[in-house]
C-alpha cells in the first residue's frame, strides 16, 4: 500500500465512521419517530418468531442498546487515533463492524426492508458504507486485533510452566 494512504487511511476511516455513528445517536437517544418506526417494525417481526419485546424500548436490542454500542465504537475509533492506542481503534472497528453487520442483515432479511423511512435507502446505504469501512479498518489493524486476541488468550488460558530440569553433577 502506498505510504501516505497507509498512514492516513485509518484516521480518515475512523473519523468518517464515527461521524456517521454519532449523527445517528440523536435519532436513537431522542426517540425520533423514524427510530420508533424501525425498531417497532423489528419488534413486531421478532414477536412473530416468539421473541416479543426484543427490539422494544427495554429490549435486549433496543435503540438505546444499539446506540450505546455505536457510541462506544465511536469513542474507541477516535481514542485509538492517539499514539499508543491503536488497539482501541481496532476494537472500535470490530464493534462498529458487528453493529453494522446486524443493521445490514436486518435491512435485508426482515420486513424492515432497505428503505424503511422512504428516504431513498439512505439509512441502508450509510450502514453498508460504514460496514465496508470498518471491515477495511479491521483488515488494516489485523495485527493489533491478533495481538489483542493473543493477550486475552494468555489471560484466560494460562500456559503451563515447565519446571526446569535439574542439572546433573559431573561424574
Amino acid at each position: 500500500m502506498l505510504p501516505p494512504v497507509r498512514k492516513y487511511a485509518p484516521a480518515a476511516i475512523s473519523v468518517f465512521a464515527s461521524l456517521i455513528f454519532l449523527d445517528s445517536l440523536r435519532y436513537k437517544f431522542a426517540d425520533h419517530p423514524n427510530t420508533q418506526e424501525i425498531f417497532g417494525r423489528l419488534d413486531g417481526w421478532a414477536g412473530t418468531l416468539g421473541l416479543p419485546g426484543l427490539f422494544a424500548h427495554t429490549g435486549l436490542f433496543s435503540q438505546y442498546v444499539i446506540g450505546t454500542a455505536e457510541l462506544f465504537a465511536s469513542a474507541l475509533l477516535l481514542i485509538g487515533l492517539l499514539p499508543g492506542y491503536k488497539r482501541l481503534n481496532a476494537v472500535g472497528a470490530a464493534i462498529g463492524f458487528a453493529v453494522m453487520s446486524g443493521a445490514v442483515n436486518f435491512h435485508l432479511w426482515t420486513p424492515l426492508g432497505i428503505d424503511p423511512n422512504n428516504d431513498g435507502a439512505g439509512l441502508f446505504i450509510a450502514a453498508c458504507i460504514v460496514w465496508a469501512t470498518t471491515l477495511t479498518l479491521m483488515i488494516i489493524r489485523r495485527d493489533d486485533l491478533a495481538g489483542l486476541v493473543r493477550d486475552l488468550g494468555r489471560t484466560f488460558v494460562p500456559t503451563p510452566r515447565i519446571a526446569p530440569t535439574p542439572l546433573r553433577a559431573a561424574a
